[in-house]
């Protein structure tokens, strides 16, 4: 496994969405794999297959990570960056079938979301410093982040013909950190499932996918609190369910007192204020995708317009904690939690 660069040291003990311990469970019948792609630790929790079974499909799992972590890297050698490289000079390029189709999802859900998820403003995330293992406390030219706002890329500026891909709009520069961990969350639960096991837990740096039970019982998580140690709820989760959590506390700079994270408001190329946390619930088909992508148009939304994108994205189950640590969620959500301090 790779050495933690140094913001991400510790950051096991403060992702967005905690396993909690498993405690009492015998070991035969729990087997965990951990690893480290996307820039995150991941964990693979399979719970009733002997340690044999286990292992080889958790082998299989964390095999799909890294490849997938291969093609939609935004800022290394990738599928992904070679497509970024013909939209700079106005070329159509031809794509995997399978990034064709991660592509034409994540332009549905973007038009969806009014633009609040957006891919397609990957040169502002490089901009503010974000397409590296580690960054600078700076603030990006000013001149620079106006010109690229000015541009107004989006989803949409990007035409499919089968597999080739080209984009009118030559800014246009995906960064697909919003939609990859949960689609690799989905590829994960296909996987063990053709691999035959039932139960499983998986976790991509604070997006988790339950399958099965762990036990008796649902699997159990933690809401991290974006500003302590530890959970500061917990909840239930069930078969085919998944949680997925936006931040401000994983990747951000600091100058003086004013936190700057990595999640852009692409209508002014700003780093979002206000809100601290944002964490959505969701099940069935693709619940990966959607916990990853649908957190990013409310935290964007703020505490004022959190509750109509989420109804915008069809998300039921949300909690927001805005910048005073206010606890915001929705009444079907607040059902499911247990929170750990009033």
């Amino acid at each position: 496994m790779a050495r933690l660069p140094r913001f991400l040291k510790g950051i096991w003990a403060i992702l967005s969405l905690v396993v909690l311990s498993l405690v009492g469970c015998s070991k035969p019948f729990l087997y965990q794999e951990q690893g480290y792609v996307f820039g995150t630790r991941v964990e693979v929790s399979i719970y009733g297959a002997s340690d044999v079974h286990a292992q080889q499909a958790a082998a299989e799992v964390m095999q799909e990570f890294q490849r997938l972590h291969n093609m939609l890297h935004a800022w290394k050698p990738s599928e992904l960056s070679d497509l970024n490289t013909a939209f700079a000079r106005g070329r159509a390029r031809n794509v995997s079938p399978e990034m064709a189709n991660i592509l034409a999802d994540a332009a549905q859900l973007s038009s969806q979301s009014g633009g609040l998820f957006n891919p397609a403003i990957g040169g502002m995330v490089k901009l503010w410093g974000f397409h590296a293992d580690e960054f600078k406390s700076a603030l990006p030219d000013s001149k620079q982040l106006a010109a690229l706002v000015a541009k107004n890329v989006q989803m949409r500026d990007i035409n499919f013909h089968q597999t080739q891909v080209s984009s009118h709009n030559r800014a246009v520069q995906l960064d697909l950190g919003g939609y990859a961990k949960g689609y690799a969350l989905d590829r994960a639960v296909w996987i063990l499932k053709q691999k035959g096991i039932q139960h499983a837990l998986i976790n991509i740096g604070g997006n988790v996918l339950a399958l099965g039970k762990h036990g008796e019982r649902a699997w159990r998580v933690g809401i991290q609190h974006p500003r302590k140690p530890g959970p500061i709820a917990t909840l239930e989760l069930h078969d085919g369910e998944a949680i997925g959590t936006s931040g401000d506390y994983q990747r951000y700079f600091m100058l003086g007192e004013k936190r700057y994270c990595h999640l852009l408001d692409p209508r002014n190329g700003q780093p979002v204020q206000g809100v601290q946390a944002v964490t959505v619930l969701t099940r069935g088909a693709n619940a990966g995708v959607r916990s990853d992508v649908t957190s990013k148009p409310l935290f964007i939304a703020g505490a004022a317009g959190w509750r109509e994108a989420a109804a915008q994205m069809n998300v039921s189950h949300a909690l927001l904690i805005d910048e005073n640590s206010t606890i915001h969620t929705t009444a079907v959500m607040q059902q499911r939690l247990v929170f750990s301090e009033k």
